[in-house]
């Protein structure tokens, strides 16, 4: 188990460099959050940062305008093109009324209703991935595939391509930028930024020719309509966020999957009643989402949090890793907080595995739906689905930041 340092102030602080840190993360975050609200770490390119570790003040933390993300929040990789920079300031790094503006224009087709129309789509393009899987080739010599790989990680492209207009010519180079950014490639993206910026310009130009039924058709009219409301950088940035930030539910996929088959009695209940599905995604993000740190926020003045004093400028995160397994929270909801259970009842206060507050994750809705689809194609078409290594054996990425698997081999 990780020894946590702890401060003179008695603050716990944890070290990201520490391999079992990495390695298991859950028990890391929950050992600091028993310990205090508060924890410390050191974060590379932005310096000593402050974790809330329960879910109460996380959560709180979250939605209080008096923490910001900003530009400070983001460390960009070096060598992006100038001309490129004014393309880089997305909305996710945007407060108050200029998030809201942008936002608003963009919210109807995330929404849950829009998610459950869209759910055909999803079916359709989960089953073209599910046929090619036999035949996908570069299965390894002992007959296993790689679900990462062939499936978890092409699916969310697809589908965002579908959601956001992206031409069916133009979704190759698409499919390569998002496989880049799933990878967690930071020098690659430098490098690629030129040719997603031309891209996302080519994917506007395309469709201002032949409007169709989908969100950027429906920003071409906006801007149309009111040029105040959306200027051309602004589309520009919007189109190339929007695809690749719908690369979330590749981690949540595959993390999925191995839970499910690392924990066989939750797969065998989840096969008996497949209308525990949806309550089997959110209990999924619980206990196994991609997400362990939230984007640093910065205190706009001194704010007295979990018990310390944050100092103006100061930055702060909250661990969904320690939050979404807090006792104080999910005690009563199920088994334990540590435990899987995906029979566990939803009710308040509810995970932060898609985030909280002004911030909360955009793409929610289609990335359940997507998952659940996902899953149910899978448990359908291969009821012998099982890992073709020891769970022990399927080794996350060490990324302080995002669980997520290096890759998912499976025999179908």
């Amino acid at each position: 188990m990780t020894d946590l340092g702890v401060a003179v102030d008695g603050v716990p602080e944890i070290d990201l460099t520490d391999i079992e840190v990495l390695r298991d993360p859950f028990t890391a975050y929950g050992a600091a959050r028993e310990r205090s609200p508060m924890a410390r770490i050191q974060i590379p390119g932005i310096g000593q940062v402050w974790v809330v570790t329960r879910h109460a003040d996380a959560k709180a933390m979250l939605s209080d305008p008096r923490f910001e993300i900003n530009a400070d929040s983001f460390t960009p990789p070096p060598g992006i093109p100038a001309e490129c920079l004014p393309y880089m300031r997305t909305m996710a790094e945007m407060n108050g009324p200029e998030h809201m503006r942008l936002r608003r224009l963009v919210a109807p087709a995330f929404s849950v209703r829009r998610a459950a129309e869209f759910r055909s789509r999803i079916e359709r393009i989960v089953e073209i991935l599910l046929d090619s899987l036999p035949s996908n080739g570069e299965a390894a010599g002992d007959g296993s595939v790689d679900l990462l790989r062939h499936f978890a990680r092409p699916l969310p492209i697809e589908v965002i391509c579908a959601l956001v207009g992206i031409a069916e010519p133009d979704r190759p180079r698409w499919r390569d930028y998002g496989a880049l950014v799933a990878a967690g490639v930071g020098q690659g993206f430098a490098e690629a930024v030129p040719g997603i910026i031309n891209g996302a310009k080519a994917a506007i130009a395309r469709r201002r020719d032949e409007i169709a039924d989908d969100l950027l058709s429906d920003l071409i009219r906006a801007q149309a309509e009111d040029g105040d409301r959306l200027s051309d950088t602004e589309l520009v940035t919007l189109v190339w966020h929007l695809v690749l930030a719908g690369q979330t539910p590749t981690n949540l996929i595959a993390n999925s999957v191995r839970a499910l088959l690392a924990h066989p009695d939750q797969l065998t209940a989840l096969r008996a009643d497949s209308a525990l599905i949806p309550r089997a995604v959110e209990e999924l993000i619980r206990w196994c989402g991609p997400t362990l740190l939230t984007i640093p926020r910065y205190a706009r003045e001194d704010v007295e949090l979990g018990g310390v004093l944050v100092a103006k400028g100061a930055p702060v995160t909250a661990s969904v890793a320690a939050a979404n397994r807090d006792p104080r929270a999910f005690a009563g909801t199920g088994a334990q907080p540590d435990q899987l259970d995906i029979r566990r009842t939803v009710t308040p206060p509810g995970h932060l595995g898609l985030g909280h507050g002004p911030h909360f994750c955009l793409g929610s809705a289609v990335a359940r739906v997507e998952t659940e689809v996902a899953l149910a194609g899978l448990l359908r078409r291969f009821p012998d689905l099982a890992l073709a290594a020891l769970p022990e054996e399927v080794h996350h990425v060490p990324d302080p930041g995002t669980w997520r698997l290096a890759s998912l081999p499976v025999t179908l």
